[in-house]
């Protein structure tokens, strides 16, 4: 019972902290650039999609470290696949969950059969962790399809802010001293709402230094820990 306390406490924790930092953990809407396309889930590494708590502990992940690719598996199922762990790389816990049933006699001296739920946990790593697996863990995929047209109005006010804008990687942040806005490239987003919501986002964090004097005084660090995460 203690295990399943602190997982979900962690879970509530994290969407807690990335909702403060103006970050939605279980929503990226740009292309994670992986075989598996516009994936809706983490997926194992037979294909199968995880469930439930699992879904935010791996998107959650996901986010802090960058990964684009979306597969998880266990240490022994990479070697499995003749793959091998990187030294030194740090796993994430996900959790298993079922019922052990048992027979039990009441009151009434009359058997029945309960089920006790019960959680345990273990620990995955994604394939941009693992080396040696088959190719096609690695594999990347097509650009979303280009039907997706800019809005001229939008660019317009975009580029008037005089936000340094920069476009490249699979990352959106704002860089404090650098000073710039980094995003996806517009043909990743999943749409062009999706593109300017993220960039409204982005470019609200350098208003912020701009119009808070208190906060254009701060270092990256200072700024960083207390807000957050940049992104």
């Amino acid at each position: 019972m203690t295990q399943k306390l602190d997982i979900y406490t962690r879970v509530t924790n994290k969407i807690i902290a990335d909702l403060e930092a103006g970050v939605r953990t279980w929503h990226q809407p740009w292309n994670a650039e992986h075989l598996a396309g516009r994936i809706t889930r983490p997926l194992r590494h037979n294909g199968i999609g995880y469930r439930g708590l699992n879904i935010i502990l791996l998107w959650a992940a996901s986010v802090a470290s960058s990964y684009t690719a979306p597969i998880w598996m266990t240490y022994r199922q990479a070697q499995q696949l003749g793959g091998q762990v990187r030294r030194g790389s740090k796993g994430e816990t996900v959790v298993y969950t079922d019922k052990l049933r048992k027979t039990e006699t009441d009151d009434n001296g009359q058997e029945r059969e309960v089920a006790i739920p019960f959680m345990k946990g273990y620990t995955v790593f994604n394939v941009e962790q693992i080396d040696g697996l088959p190719e096609h863990y690695y594999a990347t995929a097509q650009q979303m399809p280009k039907g997706i047209e800019r809005d001229e109005a939008a660019e317009a006010f975009f580029a008037a802010t005089g936000a340094d804008i920069r476009h490249g990687g699979n990352r959106a942040y704002y860089a404090l001293e650098p000073d710039y806005v980094q995003m996806p490239p517009f043909e990743a987003f999943e749409d062009a709402q999706a593109y300017y919501a993220t960039l409204a986002h982005e470019v609200t964090h350098n208003a912020e230094v701009r119009i808070m004097p208190r906060r254009s005084s701060l270092t990256a660090a200072q700024w960083e820990d207390q807000r957050g995460v940049s992104a």
